[in-house]
């Protein structure tokens, strides 16, 4: 059965309510006439570059993998016990904040979103929340904090959540924060690895990064969150799974790389439709398309799909930076997002569809236009 979930409080939509779920808030509710706009976006990044090819000359057993051809990662940053969770996650969100221009004490809301939470090493934690240490270190002591766990489809499911509170009046300004040490899963998976059916082959594509969202109330109508759409097909949920094995630190992953790909193949298009009919727009509407970044060869042939399935394509081709940064779990969109903005890639006003893939199987759409402010930031020449 397909799920649509809106992840705010305990509320769980079924398919029954998908329009409540994709149209605007405003237009379901006439007394909450607010708008979602991207106040700032900031990323954190290990000093550490990790080759593909000098993680593989680090595995026990000889594999004959040629992991750099096969999945078009050169390299990705790692830390080597310099940073972890909390700093990533700290360091994104003063970055976010000085991007912005915001203070810290301006945040109603702190939302952490990582899949790792670790904090001095391997150290998972569970209580108190990652969120609430987040908040103190930058100086949020006014804000509501707590995490939101969905696997790498974290971030945009605490931006649904955000945006929807926003939107309603219930805030004004959320931080959606998550610091990703997740490389810890290639180096377990190294020493197992034996040939390219591995089920742990796709934990060699992992990278570390903190990254940083601030959304904030604008008047309706303004540039910002246009609609925001997620589907969990939960018949996929094994097919990815992560968990503490044996004597390896933190934790090892089981993939099923080709399965995921093809469920994700089979089932976006439907969400897709969905948002664009909601949006009324068509796919070449769309400017840009931040895809979750797995692998550059998975990316695309699913954007080759996506304009087979709709006889068009978006006006752009697809943004990839796993080439350089690896899959770097929930934070990969916005990592995506800023090197767009940093190269002069994204104008005001442009579409750009963020779209989640993730464990469970999550399959989200966020669609949302920049403005000359925000993008102003980041360097654009106008």
């Amino acid at each position: 059965m397909i799920l649509l979930t809106v992840t705010a409080a305990t509320h769980d939509y079924t398919m029954a309510d998908k329009r409540w779920l994709m149209m605007e808030p405003s237009s379901r509710n006439p007394k909450a006439p607010y708008g979602t706009r991207v106040a700032g976006a900031g990323r954190h990044l290990p000093f550490t570059h990790l080759t593909s090819d000098a993680l593989m000359s680090s595995t026990r057993h000889h594999t004959h993998i040629d992991l750099e051809r096969l999945t078009g990662i050169r390299e990705r940053r790692v830390s080597v016990g310099d940073e972890d969770s909390y700093s990533l996650a700290t360091g994104a969100a003063l970055d976010c904040l000085d991007k912005a221009q915001r203070e810290a004490r301006s945040l109603d809301a702190v939302i952490s979103c990582s899949i790792t939470k670790f904090r001095g090493g391997l150290t998972q934690w569970v209580e108190p929340t990652m969120s609430g240490a987040v908040a103190r270190a930058i100086g949020a002591d006014k804000a509501m904090t707590f995490d939101l766990s969905n696997a790498c489809a974290g971030m945009l499911s605490g931006v649904t959540v955000a945006n929807n509170w926003i939107r309603q009046g219930s805030i004004e300004r959320a931080l959606i924060v998550s610091g990703e040490y997740i490389s810890q899963l290639g180096q377990n998976a190294a020493q197992h690895i034996r040939t390219i059916m591995s089920k742990e082959l796709a934990s060699l594509t992992l990278g570390d990064a903190g990254a940083a969202l601030l959304l904030e109330r604008a008047p309706a109508g303004s540039a910002g969150i246009t609609l925001a759409g997620f589907t969990t097909v939960a018949d996929y949920s094994r097919l990815c799974m992560g968990y503490p094995k044996g004597s390896d630190p933190g934790a090892r992953m089981f993939t099923d790389a080709r399965g995921i790909h093809r469920a994700a193949m089979s089932n976006t298009p439907m969400l897709l439709h969905e948002v664009l009919d909601e949006a009324g727009i068509s796919i070449h509407d769309i400017d840009h398309v931040i895809t979750h970044q797995t692998s550059a060869r998975a990316i695309r042939k699913g954007m080759a799909r996506m304009s087979e399935v709709f006889g068009d394509s978006p006006r752009h081709d697809a943004v990839i930076t796993v080439d350089h940064y690896g899959n770097t779990a929930s934070t990969t969109h916005t990592v995506a997002l800023i090197e767009e903005l940093e190269a002069r890639h994204i104008r005001p006003g442009e579409t750009v569809a963020l779209i989640a893939l993730a464990s469970g199987l999550e399959i989200g759409v966020v669609l949302l236009t920049l403005d000359e402010e925000l993008v102003d930031r980041y360097g654009h020449d106008n």
